[in-house]
This record gives structure tokens, sequence and C-alpha cells, in this order.
């Protein structure tokens, strides 16, 4: 989920390249077929797309109602009891060096980039000159999916957090920024970057009497970087795609890198999911099938951690160029062993994380539990984050009971979506022995040698299946009633102005969507679904709420554009999270980075937050009873140099405000910003959000 520039792309943003080359349709295509009433945009897009849903004689997903906004299982109506009432006052659009939250809420930052959390517990220097050893006892740096676990004997005042770590900004986390010399890296520097690479699993607790987090020096800490060891499992388990130096034999890998979103599994465990991964490796000789289609550089990796100076082992695996006769002898594998989701038992610091391969190798952005049912099969959904990628689901071989551990992980099925124009789809199995997969590939003349080929190559089987290109299928959400499915189509920058239509009226799509489906009969794990837009991002005249409905634009209480992050929380609240950059933060209508809240029924949309400067809002969970919430605010000050700080949260002092106190100011040569967790609650002890 880093930063997407519309009109100016940094180096450092860490997004892939456009690599889907194949003819499949877009989700553009989809669209404008299934809003299928012609009208020019005039004004508002309220006025241009009201009605247009209901021509393809397809039940409406949005019908909330009459009931019918889901199929009825086993013949009975769902229960529309989480129908939530928004409890507070929108928040203005905002640009101010701190958060900005409603009146009657306050706020605290915990576990910022540097916190010591383990070994023994090195300080954070504020002038950025902590060694790559002291980072290894660390939090890491730019926050980004998160989970909490909460401890039996106090499950609301005491848990374990987990945190991803996505990337670094070299200029802010080196005290004067990242050095090369004579074409290599300093050894240290590097190390320093691996390490804040990850994970953090770190205990916290709630004081009594002040209210306030602080984290606990248990033995439960535990920093997971991408340096860490870790065991490859499923399908891709000894395959000669992953055979490398390190493992000859192809069951281990080293490391966890570019985390973005998360999940979490029945069982208790953390899943954290690999995104732009391809950009930190590099193959000078000619790359196979599973390098290109993903993007690794043909020229040096993003951060030349393969350029350290010491030329150890450790570093020597980032260059995938082929250097020996044989896969065991270099590092030619070490890409296809990125890419995965891993699973984390964060209650087991001595736990090996496990690669589970059966979901797939992708841009990961998260993988997403449908509420799982007794005696079904588990079924996880997950985006691909890069332009015209595909929506996935998996699918498990065997059946949820209360006994189950990872290992049911490892058999199942591989899904991608393709969408149809009448407002219907289906789930095309990626799975070496299905007859109609063996018929596509033969058909696209590509040749899979086995199942850990396909899912080596995940993105190449969807292109053969025919999936539906989608504009960044970001993060996913799932109803815990209703199990519907939500999924951010953050924005896409490469539909061409003549593309404009009254389906698509933004050429290029700078603001994005949300799309939502339920599946066939209620039962997340069929093979059909039905699909509907719930939100078209963007301003009052370039917007609209549940367009199927002939829903309103959005106002100055919600606009909104490039929605990132989503949860469903407890209560039936969808909390949606933007990651704007480059003039769509810094000067346009939506001010910064904000947090909305949004009822999945009626369509009320608020804003409940905003962050600091050049922040993404990212990552948000709550305890159980609802009154404590986290966000994470993932790269303060992204466009900052060595020593010209553009924000100095959360050091400046200023962790929150609210709407009329006085904005607060960045002073370049103030405090370092650094990525941190912020804690909400209510002044009265309520529940967020109502």
């Amino acid at each position: 989920m880093n930063d997407f520039n519309n009109d100016l792309v940094e180096i450092d943003s860490g997004d892939e390249p456009m690599s889907n080359h194949s003819d499949n349709p877009h989700f553009s295509t989809i669209l404008e077929k299934r809003l299928s009433r012609r009208q020019m945009l005039t004004g508002s897009l309220g006025v241009a797309v009201a009605g247009m849903f209901g021509a393809s004689g397809v039940t409406s997903l949005a019908n909330a109602a009459s009931g019918s906004f889901l199929p009825p299982a086993a013949g009975a109506k769902p229960p529309f009891a989480l129908n939530p009432t928004l409890g507070f006052d929108a928040i203005p659009v905002t640009r101010s060096d701190t958060a900005t939250l409603p009146l009657g809420y306050k706020a605290q930052a915990l576990i910022p980039w540097g916190t010591p959390v383990t070994g023994t517990y090195p300080e954070y220097k504020a002038n950025g000159s902590n060694t790559g050893e002291e980072q290894e006892q660390q939090v890491g740096s730019h926050h980004d999916g998160m989970h909490y676990f909460p401890m039996k004997n106090d499950p609301n005042g005491h848990g374990l957090l987990c945190v991803n770590h996505e990337y670094v900004d070299q200029r802010v986390f080196h005290a004067a920024g990242a050095t090369l010399v004579a074409g290599q890296r300093p050894t240290d520097e590097v190390r320093k970057e691996i390490a804040a690479h990850g994970v953090s699993v770190v205990e916290v607790k709630k004081d009594k009497g002040t209210g306030e987090w602080n984290v606990v020096n248990g033995n439960y800490n535990r920093r997971v970087t991408a340096g860490t060891p870790m065991e490859i499992r499923g399908p891709v388990r000894g395959s000669d795609l992953v055979k490398t130096k390190f493992s000859p034999n192809g069951s281990m890998t080293r490391g966890t890198i570019n985390n973005c979103a998360h999940g979490y599994t029945p069982w208790g465990t953390y899943l954290t999911c690999e995104e732009n991964w391809a950009g930190y490796f590099v193959n000078k000789t000619t790359p196979p099938r599973e390098h290109s289609r993903y993007g690794v550089s043909t020229s040096n990796g993003r951060y030349r951690w393969e350029a350290a100076q010491s030329g150890a082992d450790e570093y020597i695996r980032f260059d995938a160029s082929t250097k020996a006769v044989d896969a065991t002898e270099d590092y030619r594998n070490e890409p296809n062993c990125q890419g995965w989701v891993v699973e984390i038992d964060p209650f087991n610091p001595n736990s090996t994380p496990v690669k589970r391969t059966a979901l797939g190798r992708f841009a990961h952005e998260g993988a997403w539990l449908s509420p799982p049912q007794l005696g079904q099969p588990v079924v996880f959904y997950m985006g691909d984050d890069a332009q015209n990628e595909y929506i996935y689901k998996f699918v498990t071989k065997a059946r949820y009971t209360r006994s189950v551990k990872g290992e049911i992980l490892d058999e199942g099925t591989l899904y991608v979506a393709r969408f149809y124009d009448d407002g219907t789809g289906v789930w095309l199995a990626l799975d070496y022995n299905n007859m109609a997969f063996q018929a596509a590939a033969a058909n696209a003349n590509v040749v899979f040698k086995d199942q850990a080929d396909v899912l080596v190559n995940t993105r190449l089987a969807a292109d053969v299946v025919g999936a539906t290109k989608m504009d960044r299928p970001e993060w996913g959400a799932v109803h815990p009633q209703t199990r519907e499915a939500y999924m951010t189509l953050t924005n896409n920058s490469i539909r061409a102005p003549g593309e404009i239509d009254a389906a698509n009226p933004r050429g290029p799509n700078p603001t994005g969507h949300i799309i939502r489906w339920r599946e066939q009969g209620n039962r997340s794990w069929a093979e059909k679904f039905e699909w509907d837009i719930f939100v078209l991002s963007g301003d009052e005249n370039n917007s609209q709420v549940l367009p199927e409905q002939g829903g309103p634009a959005l106002t100055q209480d919600n606009i909104h554009a490039s929605a990132d992050g989503l949860w469903i929380d407890q209560n039936g609240i969808l909390w949606i999270q933007t990651d704007m950059s480059g003039s769509q933060q810094g000067t346009g209508p939506f001010g910064a980075n904000a947090m909305l809240a949004a009822n999945p029924v009626t369509g009320e949309i608020k804003r409940f937050l905003t962050g600091p400067n050049d922040q993404e809002t990212t990552g948000v969970v709550s305890t159980p009873d609802g009154k404590t919430m986290f966000v994470n605010f993932q790269h303060p000050g992204d466009r900052s140099q060595p020593g010209a700080f553009t924000s100095n949260w959360p050091d400046s002092g200023a962790v929150y405000r609210h709407p009329g106190d006085p904005e607060v100011v960045a002073v370049p040569s103030g405090a370092r910003p650094r990525s941190a967790t912020i804690v909400i609650t209510r002044e009265d002890g309520g529940i967020v959000g109502l």
C-alpha cells in the first residue's frame, strides 16, 4: 500500500510498475457495460449515473431496506441487527501536523519507530544514529496493517499488538540519509534497513489509573524482520523454483519484505502479507517469467542491499542473477521466496514464521478472513495491489473445527475473480489438476509443470483463465454478520482521457471506488457471486454513494480520494482509510489523509479523523469492547530531506487536536518524524464511532 502519486512518482514510494500485459478485460470496461444507461457527466456524478445500475435485471445488492441486501442463508433472511448509528460530528477537511479528532475524543501515540521492545532495549536516538543491531531490538519503520490479540485475563486492557512495517524512508531513517560509496552501501546501513522491515509483536497494557497504554517489557515481544529465517510450506515447498544456496532443498528462506496489510486466523495467529517485494531484487541476466511478470529490476535493487560492502551472503541474496550452473549455488530463486502470506504465532516467540504458499504469490495487500463456520471450509479474500491486477480468494480443502491449526492453509483452492457486466461474477480455479484450468492454459499456449509452478506464477495463471483487471485492489473487509465482502480499488493512473464516458467520468481515475460482492447462497466458498459499487470516491462534483440506488454525491463531511484501508468493526461500522499523495493531498480539496466511518446499510459516511503532514492513514483495529481503537500513521513527513522535516509528529508534543483548535505547523529543524500507532478513546469512556 505504498504511496501512489498521481502526478509525481517518487523513487522511494515503492509502487510496482504495471506489468500486466495480458488482453484480459479491464474492470472499467465491465463497469461501463454495467452502467448501461449512458448519460454525459454534467456537474454532478449523481445526476450522471443515478439509476444506471438497475438496468441489468439482477437483484440489487443494495436493497437493504427490503431485507434482500444478501441472499438468504438456508432460506432465511439475515437479520440486520448491525445497522450502526455514527454518533459523532464529522470533522472538516483539515491539514495540520497532528491528528484531528471529533470533539469528545482523545488520543495518545504508542510504539513509534525506534521504540525499544526486546533484547537490551536500546533507546531511540533522535538524530537517527541507531545502529543496525539496535534497530533489530526496536519497533520497525512505516507501520501498516496490524491486529490486536487480547489476553484472556484482561482482553480490553492487555494484549499483543502485531504491526507490519512496510518500508523505510532513507532520508529520515538515517542521520544524514543513505550513502553509496563507489557503488556500495555501508553494511550497517543495510543491516539497519533490513531490521526496520517486517513485523513487531509488542505486548501492551493499559494503566488503570491514567488510561494510557504502555509497552510491557515481556517475553512475548519480538521482531520479525527481512532477515528472519522462515519455513516454506504448502505446494511450493521443495520445488525447484525455491531452491537456493541458503536452502538447497527448498524448505527454508529468509525474511519477509514490504509487509502491507495483514490478516488473522480463527486459531489465533497473525498473517502478514508481502506486497511490493519485487523491487528489492535485481536480476542482471535474462529474467524468467516468475521475475518479469512481477517487475524484478534488471539494474539494481530498490535500496541496493545486494551491494552491501561486506559482501556477506545475507545481502548477496538480493542479487537474483544466474551466477552458477545450479540454482542451489546462487540466488536466482530468491525472489520466488517472496510474495506470500506469512503466518506468525504471536504467543510463541520461539516459533518459526511460515510462508503459506497455497494462498498464491503476488503483491499481497492482505488476507481477510470470512467468518468461519463449523464444518465448512475456511475462506480468505486477497487483493493484488498493482494497476490492472486481480482479486483472489482461497478456500481450504479441510473443514473448520475448533482444533484446526495453520496446516489447514497448506491445502485448498486458489481462485481469481471474473466480473460480468450484468452484476454477476465467477471465481476461476487456479488449480493444475482442474480440467478447465488445463484447457485455458493450453488455449493460451502456456505450460505449467505442476501446482508449485502455478502458484509461483500466480499472476500468469490468472492471466490465462481470463480474470478481470482491476484498479489496484487494496484492502478488503468482510462483514462479521452477513459475510458480504468489500474491497478498495484505490485509483488508476493509466485510463486515458479519451475513455471518459458516463460510467467512467474520470480519465485517468485518480480517486478510485469501493466494490462489494455477495457470494451465492451467502456461502463464502461458493464459485459465483453478485457485485455492485458501494461508493465512487471523489469531490462533490465527481462522486456518488450507492450508485445502484441513485444515492447522493459526497459532501464536505465525507469527500475523499484513494480509499485504501478497510475494516468492519464488531458494531458493523465500515472504516475507510485514504492514501493520497502528491497534489491530491497537498493542495487538493480533500485535505490530509483521513479515516472515515460508513454505515454499509444506509451508505451514510462521515470523516472521523485526519493525520499529520504527508502521512498515510493505515491499519485499524480495536479492543473487543470497541472502547479503544488503534490506528497507524505511516511515513509522516515523507517529503522531508535530512534536517528539513515536513512533519515533526509525534515528537512535536501535539499528538492530536480538535476542530477549531489552532493548527500545528511543522518546524523543518524540529523533531524527526516517526511512524506510530495512535490510540483513540472517547472522553466519556464509550464505544468509538457510536
